[in-house]
């Protein structure tokens, strides 16, 4: 095989399949890609782990057709690092590959084409939602989902389409988030477990532009966008009855600021208990005071301002929960009075508010809906929104 392809397009496609290749597999040919001519004028890049498959067409120059295999994170690295310009591949009788690119020359170690895994035959995608949903729901659930392995079935997400809407659920068996949205689809119908990294990789390759095409066969997914071609085994087995987790009796509701609340979470959690990580929100007429404790380190409290009237309570949180769930909350939707949802919303809480008046005017709230300590809290985005979107967590005893 013998071909060239612009540097620019290089490095975006294998950028595309790094988070599926295996760094450190027991098998060796997990790591790295398949490179094959599919024309004149296109090849065919595929990257897998066995349970998750990224296939990107890009266009090239075929000098000669045929398929190289060669070790992925090298490759990219290499093409991240030559500067514009054309890089020129070249397979070796031996398997070996040279690459020259300007005055750049490299010989890469490569494998023979028949160890590399067999992908599962492309279905047809006949769904299609947009890729700013798909982003919407995934980044406001995925990190509810649990990270025990031994819990297989909460290891993703359950997703539904039927009547008119598509969902999202995701649990780690103490915490849940739900999202919903509208559909214009009212026949679509679907109804599947999808892996936590398959949602992550589609995030990526997907970028919030354009659509999502998907169709599902009995064991697998299939995620299209702009030639790129996502591939991801099913979970199996029964994701738990979440709708029995949603409270229905909550009649207590405080509403502040997402910003304020989230950095005086970010703050109380550094004296927190270590080892259970509690955190205790004193909810009382007009404020939210965020209390946290430890024996060995000491304490801290911070108030925040609040709508609510009522009797005083206190409410147990991990703070972990609170703070995954404050860095994320409205993420990927900037329209409206919502349009700071995402504003500061780094995966570190470490995030600024806007300085302008209109952006502090559309700041978002967050509503606490509860009824006692013990019962579940539902967190939300307050007011109207395009998803409908609910946090809930259990408390702990305090």
């Amino acid at each position: 095989m013998e071909f060239k392809i612009k540097q620019s397009v290089l490095k975006e496609e294998l950028g595309f399949i790094q988070g599926v290749v295996e760094r450190k597999t027991t098998i060796p040919v997990l790591s790295n890609i398949l490179i094959e001519s599919i024309g004149e004028n296109e090849i065919r890049i595929v990257g897998t782990d066995l349970d998750v498959t990224i296939r990107c067409d890009a266009v090239a120059e075929i000098i000669t057709p045929g398929s190289i295999c060669v070790q992925a994170r090298k490759l990219f690295d290499i093409a991240r690092a030559l500067e514009p310009g054309d890089a020129h591949f070249k397979k070796e009788d031996n398997e070996w590959v040279t690459m020259k690119a300007g005055r750049a020359n490299f010989r890469l170690a490569g494998v023979n084409r028949e160890q590399f895994p067999e992908i599962p035959n492309f279905k047809s995608t006949p769904l299609k939602l947009s890729a700013d949903t798909f982003n919407y729901m995934i980044r406001n659930t995925a990190f509810a989902i649990t990270n025990e392995q031994s819990r297989f079935t909460l290891s993703g997400a359950k997703f539904i389409i039927g009547d008119g809407s598509a969902k999202m659920v995701t649990t780690d068996g103490h915490r849940l988030a739900y999202v919903e949205r509208a559909i214009d689809d009212k026949e679509a119908v679907m109804d599947t477990l999808i892996p936590k990294k398959a949602l992550l990789e589609l995030v990526k390759i997907s970028r919030g532009e354009g659509e999502v095409s998907f169709g599902e066969d009995p064991n697998h997914i299939y995620f299209e966008v702009e030639g790129r071609l996502l591939i991801t085994r099913k979970l199996s087995g029964n994701f738990p009855n979440y709708e029995m987790v949603m409270p229905k009796d909550n009649d207590k509701s405080a509403v502040f600021d997402l910003e304020e609340m989230r950095n005086a979470v970010r703050r109380m959690s550094l004296i927190a208990d270590e080892r259970n990580r509690s955190i205790r929100l004193t909810i009382r007429e007009g404020e939210i005071e965020v209390i946290a404790q430890s024996t060995e380190e000491g304490d801290g409290s911070e108030v925040v301002q609040a709508d609510y009237t009522g009797e005083e309570i206190q409410l147990g949180f991990n703070w972990q929960y609170l703070i995954e769930f404050l860095n994320n909350v409205g993420a990927g939707e900037l329209a409206g009075s919502e349009s700071a949802a995402a504003d500061g919303s780094s995966s570190d809480g470490t995030g600024s508010a806007a300085g302008t008046a209109t952006a502090k005017e559309s700041r978002t709230r967050i509503a606490f809906d509860f009824k006692d300590a013990n019962a579940q809290t539902q967190m939300s985005i307050a007011g109207e929104n395009t998803y409908d979107y609910k946090y809930i967590v259990m408390p702990l005893r305090i």
